[in-house]
């Protein structure tokens, strides 16, 4: 793997993946509209990916060995990624998320075949360029996007399904600081009557992750999350003993709920990663350094 082209990734765990494979002597190729620079070392492609022939000519003639494409969230971007790249790439990683599973409710930890791209339907006339539609449809977006992949994209392809994030000062969510806002202040923090869990990744080990699965031959949809699950209690402790506030939850019986409480499973099960060699951490080992690093200790502000 000489030659990666990352789409999107100029923040969060993006700019981790695009930093390590810098560091492990891949040449970078990013692609973006142009509202930041990648890290330094990178080669910078500005283009739409929502226009196609924008797309392809600012490629030119670029050939790459693996596309990390962080930013595929319709099924109409990935149509034009699949003809755009098809005879470009030998590899296509889609990064995809738990979200796919949203429909899924299981006391047991969800495994990829509960969600068989290849039998979800695809329907590009939705308003997938509306913003409100897309945060709305956002599971069934990437549920598609991985449907068009799977139904021939003209190279190997994998999709990566991510756990919910955590940790890092520059997580743009505010999910953790919701929670450190309302420790703080004492305000009550809303959650379902039926509570869940959920499983984690830490910043760190999906970049981590992303670049090994760039680098992997396997194909089709692979789970990533941590070892063990954390309830919303399990967050809020480590927000408390930190900030030094006070938690109280407001059961209630419909939403809107707090950032990561949940009133369906929302578990995955990594042991396919696993057995392809990635090896995943537990999440109680680096969830205090997670919530550190994003809320930090004072004044209520992230890092």
């Amino acid at each position: 793997m000489r030659d990666v082209c990352v789409i999107g990734g100029n923040r969060y765990f993006g700019k981790r993946l695009i930093q390590r494979l810098l560091n492990a002597g891949v040449h970078v190729t990013v692609v973006n509209r142009g509202s930041s620079a990648p890290p330094d070392g990178a080669v910078h492609l500005v283009a739409d990916r929502d226009v196609e022939a924008a797309l392809a000519d600012a490629l030119g003639s670029r050939t790459f060995d693996v596309v990390v494409d962080q930013v595929c969230y319709t099924p109409r971007q990935a149509e034009i990624a699949r003809r755009v790249f098809a005879g470009r790439t030998r590899r296509y990683v889609m990064t995809s998320t738990v979200e796919v599973y949203e429909h899924e409710d299981s006391a047991d930890l969800i495994r990829e075949d509960a969600v068989d791209p290849r039998d979800i339907a695809v329907d590009l006339a939705l308003p997938w360029d509306d913003t409100a539609f897309l945060e709305s449809n956002y599971g069934e977006g990437k549920r598609q996007a991985e449907a068009v992949f799977a139904r021939g994209p003209g190279f190997p392809y994998a999709a990566v399904r991510v756990a919910h994030v955590l940790g890092g000062d520059d997580d743009f969510t505010g999910r953790l600081d919701h929670y450190a806002e309302r420790i703080r202040a004492g305000e009550p923090i809303a959650v379902p009557l039926a509570n869940r869990s959920a499983t984690y990744e830490y910043v760190e080990e999906i970049a981590a992750f992303l670049e090994w699965a760039a680098g992997a031959e396997f194909t089709g949809p692979v789970n990533a999350a941590a070892h063990g699950r954390l309830t919303t209690a399990d967050i809020c402790a480590e927000v408390a003993a930190l900030t030094g506030g006070t938690v109280e939850f407001r059961p209630t019986e419909s939403g809107p709920f707090s950032p990561f409480s949940f009133d369906r499973s929302y578990g995955m099960d990594n042991s396919l990663a696993e057995k392809l060699g990635f090896r995943f951490g537990r999440s109680r080992e680096w969830l205090g350094r997670a919530v550190a690093e994003t809320v930090g200790p004072g004044t209520g502000e992230a890092k």
